[in-house]
Formats: structure tokens, C-alpha cells, sequence
């Protein structure tokens, strides 16, 4: 029987930005979308004031001022940065991981249940050595299914269940994991969003265990093939494998690791380039589009013989886009920026950030047009259309070119302070 881990790290975005400053360490704080626009992250200081996700800064300063809550442009580079390297130390416990989004990752645990300390065990193994190493902090949820995984690590969040930030399913029994069920809502399950829960509690679902015991066949017969497997799931059988689930809408990653090492710096741009396609393909089909865009090469971590690099940047997009050509030009420069020569690389990969949807677009008053406008869609459209009809990469782009540099309002950044040497703290003995 397979068994899935769900490692989720705590009030990311503000951890993140506490991490380097410790005079804010248990102060409210707050992280802004592009533009200084809207609340995008929340301490757990800021959520206990009762502050919604999503609200406009402007409407929130004299509340912040009275609680003196601190705000943050968003600083993708120190995030991004901070998520490879939680990534990275995960990759020690599991040869098998899935980074979901930027603050979350599944891994596949089986073969690892004679941990001395059991799973619950080696999960808070995993959350010690990520405090010790990054000091970050993490919830972890075991369950012998993807969805299970996922609300065991609900669990451990709200202190549901387990302890000290660990929930392991599959050491409950089983009259005790129906009680636990029965009292979680079922909106909190994995992929059931609000027009489903409103569907479902119409039904007279409105727990985690009448979803579970509600026949799987007339859920799918109300709803689809997908909520069917949520039920499974529930049950704890596996139907999501690793990388099947689609990608969150926050964030859209593509990635590959190599048959042989790649050395020439122009071969890595052609695999960049095509996992690019990829994405934006993803995006269009969402009918979204990106405001920022990260790059990473990395040398194959697990021959520690051979020479070792790796490295990631993200940069904010000044327009959010799906347009490939844009995004194109984009990561070849970031790629460019951060190519080594003399290195073996094993693993390259690009995600696309801040993701919209394509209807909330926003175009700076000084925008010339381009990426977004009529053309521009009309063309991606047909490029879609041949992928789709003749098969993926039957047209290509060139994949070449650079835009000029570009600047966005983000008066609360903080320095990138894991990514470029002149934003390291400096400490003075007196």
C-alpha cells in the first residue's frame, strides 16, 4: 500500500520575510501583491486580527497602523530561493517528491514505514531538520492517498489530531479517523471548492465522513470522474499518482531531468524554451496569465564526486502575461544570468508565479500593447490549435531575443537576502 506525505510550510510568504529580521519575529506582518496591491500572505499575528486574505492594502492602512501590522512587496526572488532549498532538503527523505506549489510538496513514503520512530516519526524528522537548517516552519500529513495526505496536514495545522505539527492517518484507527472526519467540514477536502461544497451540502454532505461513505458511483454520476476519486481517496485508496494531479492555479511548473548531462549553455536554452511552451500552453488552457516567471539549473545532487552547482532567479513580469514569445525572452535571460560553464547539469526547470485570471488584467498606464492584446491572442490561439490537432511541438518558436529592463512599484521590498551578496546582513562588533 502506497503512503503519501504532504509538507506544507507555515504562513509562507511571511515566514520568509521574518526569517532574516528578528525584530519582527512575533509582529503582524503582511505580504502585498504586485503593484503594492492587495494582501497576498498573512502571519499568523495578522490572521488572529481577523484580516482577509485578498483585501486591498489602501483599505487596511489605518487598521495596520493601529496594530501596527508591517507590510511587504512581494520579494519572489527570496521565496523562490527559500522554497528550492525546502525542496532540496526534502529530496533527502524521499527519492520520490512532487512540488505541488511553492510552499507545499508530496512525498511518496513507502518502503519507509520501519522508521524507528514510525512515520509520524519521520515526518517530524523532516520538520526538525527544515527548522534546524532553514528556519522555517512546517506541518506534516501522512495518509495512504494524495487527498488524505493533504487533510491530515489540515489536521496538524489546526491540532485536529497528532502532535507537535505531525498527523499521520494511517496510525488512527479506524473508528477514531470517523469521528475525526465527521467533524471537519467538507469544504476543507482537497479539490472541493466552494460550488462543490454547495452542491454537495444540498446533497445533505456536509462532512469529510459523509463524503467518504456517500456512493462513489452517484458522485460521479453529480459531479465527475475527478470528485469519484476524491471519495476514493477519502477511503484511502490511491488514485492520484505523483505528478498527476494539475498544477495549482498559483503556480505552474515544468521541469526535466536529463538522459545525459548537459554542458553548452545553447542546449540549455532549447530544453528552457520548450518547457516555457509548456507552461504557457497550461496557462492559456486556464485562461490565466503570469506576472512572474523563475529559472533553475542544477547538477545532479546525488553523484556528490562530481562538481556541484546549482541556482534560481524569479523575476516579476512588469505585465502579466501568456503570451510564449514573451515569456520566452524572459527565461533565456534569466537562464543567461545564471549559466555556469564547466558544469555537468542534470535538471532544468521554469515556473510561472502570481498567476491571474486572464479577465483581472491590469496594464500599466505607460503599456505599448503586446503580450495580451488582440494579436497577440489571436496568434497564441492558432499555435494551440495546430499543438492540439498535430501534436505537441509541431510549431516552435525561434526562441531568441531580450527585453529591456523594466521597473515595478514595490516600495516595501525586502533585500534578496539569500540571492545576491550585497543584500547579506552585515553585523558590526562595537
Amino acid at each position: 500500500m502506497p503512503v503519501f506525505a504532504l509538507v506544507d510550510c507555515n504562513n509562507f510568504y511571511a515566514s520568509c520575510e521574518k526569517l532574516f529580521n528578528p525584530k519582527i519575529k512575533h509582529r503582524p506582518v503582511v505580504v502585498l501583491s504586485n503593484n503594492d496591491g492587495c494582501v497576498v500572505a498573512r502571519s499568523a499575528e495578522v490572521k488572529a486580527l481577523g484580516i482577509p486574505m485578498g483585501v486591498p492594502w489602501f483599505k487596511i492602512r489605518e487598521e495596520a497602523k493601529r496594530y501596527g501590522i508591517i507590510a511587504f512587496s512581494s520579494n519572489y526572488a527570496l521565496y523562490a530561493d527559500l522554497s528550492n532549498r525546502v525542496v532540496e532538503v526534502l529530496s533527502s527523505f524521499s527519492p520520490n517528491i512532487e512540488v505541488y506549489s511553492i510552499d507545499e510538496s508530496f512525498l511518496e513514503l513507502s518502503g519507509f514505514e520501519g522508521h524507528a520512530g514510525g512515520l509520524a516519526g519521520y515526518g517530524a524528522e523532516m520538520k526538525q531538520r527544515i527548522a534546524d537548517w532553514l528556519g522555517l516552519a512546517v506541518c506534516v500529513g501522512i495518509g495512504t492517498s494524495k487527498t488524505q495526505a493533504k487533510l491530515a496536514n489540515h489536521c496538524a495545522k489546526k491540532n485536529l489530531a497528532g502532535s507537535n505539527g505531525v498527523c499521520d492517518f494511517t496510525t488512527i484507527a479506524p473508528a477514531a479517523l470517523t469521528e475525526l472526519f465527521q467533524k471537519i467540514e467538507v469544504s476543507e477536502v482537497w479539490g472541493i471548492g466552494r460550488k462543490i461544497s454547495v452542491r454537495l451540502e444540498a446533497m445533505g454532505i456536509n462532512t469529510v465522513r459523509q463524503l467518504r461513505d456517500a456512493d462513489a458511483e452517484t458522485i460521479r454520476a453529480q459531479f465527475s470522474v475527478v470528485v469519484e476519486r476524491t471519495v476514493r481517496e477519502l477511503r484511502g485508496v490511491s488514485c492520484l499518482d505523483m505528478q498527476e494531479v494539475v498544477p495549482d492555479k498559483q503556480q505552474i511548473m515544468s521541469s526535466r531531468s536529463f538522459g545525459q548531462l548537459v554542458y553548452d549553455l545553447a542546449e540549455l536554452e532549447e530544453a528552457v524554451a520548450s518547457y516555457v511552451a509548456k507552461a504557457a500552453e497550461k496557462l492559456r488552457h486556464q485562461d490565466s496569465l503570469a506576472g512572474g516567471i523563475q529559472v533553475y539549473i542544477r547538477t545532479n545532487v546525488f553523484k556528490p564526486e562530481v562538481p556541484q552547482y546549482q541556482r534560481s532567479v524569479t523575476l516579476p513580469l512588469p505585465n502579466a502575461t501568456d503570451d510564449t514569445r514573451v515569456l520566452t525572452r524572459w527565461a533565456l535571460r534569466v537562464l543567461r544570468r545564471i549559466y555556469r560553464p564547466g558544469y555537468g547539469y542534470h535538471k532544468a526547470g521554469i515556473m510561472l508565479s502570481n498567476i491571474v485570471p486572464a479577465a483581472n488584467q491590469q496594464f500599466s498606464l505607460f503599456a505599448s500593447g503586446g503580450a495580451g492584446d488582440a494579436q497577440s491572442r489571436k496568434l497564441m490561439g492558432v499555435l494551440d490549435g495546430i499543438n492540439g490537432k498535430f501534436g505537441r511541438g509541431s510549431v516552435k518558436l525561434a526562441a531568441e531575443g531580450v527585453e529591456k529592463a523594466w521597473q515595478m512599484r514595490r516600495g516595501n521590498l525586502s533585500p534578496r537576502y539569500t540571492t545576491e551578496w550585497d543584500c547579506l546582513p552585515v553585523v558590526q562588533a562595537r
